[in-house]
């Protein structure tokens, strides 16, 4: 499988983060350089790691960039479960978003899945 595009797991996770940016955009400005950035970042390093683990050649690299696409989306969970408690972040947009969190999370991991039971090098 060479193309990442056609992942459900990478389409998912393109609509995580452009959500995670509008709601973003409504984050006080003092938060730019802390809270809102380490948003940003987790959000973008789940598609950006699927598509370098599906471009590897070798089956445990692969495996090493979805775990970590992985990795990326539980800390996106706790950045936006802190955003909610400390009043940054509607109840209301939490759940929005974490229905596609879950989503994003259950492709992922059949996709791990996948790989760590296919027959490749």
């Amino acid at each position: 499988m060479s193309n990442y595009k056609q992942l459900d797991a990478w389409k998912i996770s393109i609509k995580l983060v452009t959500e995670v940016y509008k709601i973003l955009k409504r984050y006080p400005k003092e938060e730019l350089y802390s809270l809102t950035s380490q948003t940003k970042r987790a959000a973008i390093s789940v598609p950006a790691n699927i598509a370098e683990g599906i471009g590897s050649q070798y089956k445990k690299e692969t495996l090493q960039f979805l775990h970590i696409a992985r990795g990326s989306l539980n800390e996106l969970e706790t950045h936006l479960i802190i955003a909610t408690h400390i009043e940054i972040l509607e109840r209301k947009d939490f759940d929005f978003i974490m229905t596609m969190w879950e989503r994003s999370i259950q492709l992922l991991n059949g996709l791990i899945n996948y790989y760590e039971k296919a027959n490749l090098k």
